[in-house]
């Protein structure tokens, strides 16, 4: 079954007038394991989203709905902590471990947050 973020991979390549072949070659990989990540059988690697930013003119709209989909079709986030504080690396960890108990009212709350500070 094709993943969301499968489905703009495709788009991104049909847009680009690209066979899977010429963006498996972009994004160092095989025809077969590019397919397979678009049907949400092999793991998105790491780095692929900085390799796609890189490799196609994306407009804004286009990365965050590539970053959206990314981290709706992954399971897992792995996030490094080089260089932060030790108070962010606390706050993480805490965010995480209570992210099951926020309620549509607290997620609005720190949606507006991560908006208004993105600007």
């Amino acid at each position: 079954m094709i993943t969301s973020f499968g489905k703009i991979l495709r788009k991104i390549r049909i847009d680009n007038n690209e066979i899977l072949k010429d963006m498996a070659e972009k994004l160092g990989v095989t025809s077969s394991f590019l397919s397979a990540v678009e049907n949400g059988k092999k793991k998105i690697p790491d780095g692929w989203l900085n390799t796609i930013f890189t490799s196609y003119n994306l407009t804004i709209v286009q990365k965050k709905e590539l970053e959206f989909a990314y981290s709706e079709t992954n399971d897992s986030l792995k996030i490094s902590f080089d260089g932060l504080a030790p108070e962010n690396k606390e706050l993480a960890f805490s965010f995480a471990r209570k992210l099951n108990n926020f309620d549509s009212k607290d997620i609005e709350q720190l949606k507006t947050l991560l908006e208004r500070i993105e600007e």
